[in-house]
């Protein structure tokens, strides 16, 4: 239990809650839950890119899921319905990424690992891009937290204070994109959201103001990931999928001993 990919295994995890703890807040106080999914389905192009040109995965995942976020942005009240304009970019982007990695030179590729992580290979070289990318995130969160959150309640306030929603709107969607790209290697892009909602959803059970629930969800996330990594090794089963069933474990657990408040 106590080697060293055991040990490299929880610090990646870790990594990825400290930044998705932060964020989750975010796309849990905008419900941006589809929003989220649509980047995150845009990382497996990444990858079958990546591996079509032979080149670092987190470039190419990093790469698309930027593209993604822009796009959304972009679009965003265009005419479309926003629903609708999600599921299309979202399972398009998905669907096509599958399809990529089938025909890549050299015969098919097992996405697995992409799909539903795949942490107890993690490298010293994954847990710095890791640990990079959260710290950029959570930087960029500290640096924008009182914009952000006006931008978030209410963007007529946020108008009136000189604050520009859209502008927002976008820093928010760059560092969804970024914690995509790391944490891709630790849940896998299918549960990506799942990561950024869950300990959110259950930290409004307890937090009395946004700094505290941002505080909690952290810790949450950090608990569901040691609990997820102890529950698969002991059970033999799939680290992200577990740590995502602890997450839920520990959201019905709120649910039944706190009160929703913010």
């Amino acid at each position: 239990m106590l080697g060293d990919f055991m040990v490299r295994a929880a610090l990646a995890a870790l990594g990825v809650a400290l930044a998705s703890g932060v964020l989750g807040c975010f796309v849990v106080w905008r419900r941006m839950a589809f929003f989220g999914d649509a980047v995150a389905h845009a990382a497996i192009l990444g990858v079958a890119l990546s591996l079509a040109f032979s080149a670092s995965v987190f470039v190419g995942v990093l790469a698309v899921s930027l593209l993604m976020a822009v796009a959304l942005w972009a679009l965003e009240g265009r005419g479309l319905g926003q629903d609708a304009l999600l599921a299309v970019l979202a399972y398009g982007a998905l669907a096509l990424g599958l399809v990529a990695a089938a025909v890549l030179p050299g015969g098919r590729v097992d996405l697995d690992a992409y799909l539903f992580g795949e942490v107890l290979t993690a490298t010293r070289v994954d847990l710095v891009v890791i640990w990079a990318g959260a710290a950029l995130v959570v930087a960029a969160v500290w640096w924008r937290w009182n914009a952000l959150l006006t931008a978030t309640l209410s963007p007529d306030l946020a108008h009136a204070a000189g604050i520009d929603p859209r502008r927002e709107q976008m820093i928010l969607t760059l560092m969804l994109a970024a914690l995509v790209a790391v944490a891709i290697k630790v849940v896998g892009a299918l549960l990506i959201t799942a990561m950024l909602i869950i300990p959110a959803a259950a930290a409004r059970h307890f937090a009395r103001t946004p700094e505290a629930m941002a505080m909690i969800a952290v810790a949450f996330g950090a608990l569901a990931s040691l609990g997820g990594l102890w529950g698969a090794v002991l059970m033999d089963a799939p680290v992200g999928p577990s740590i995502i069933v602890a997450s839920a474990l520990i959201f019905a657990v709120a649910r039944g001993t706190g009160r929703a408040v913010i």
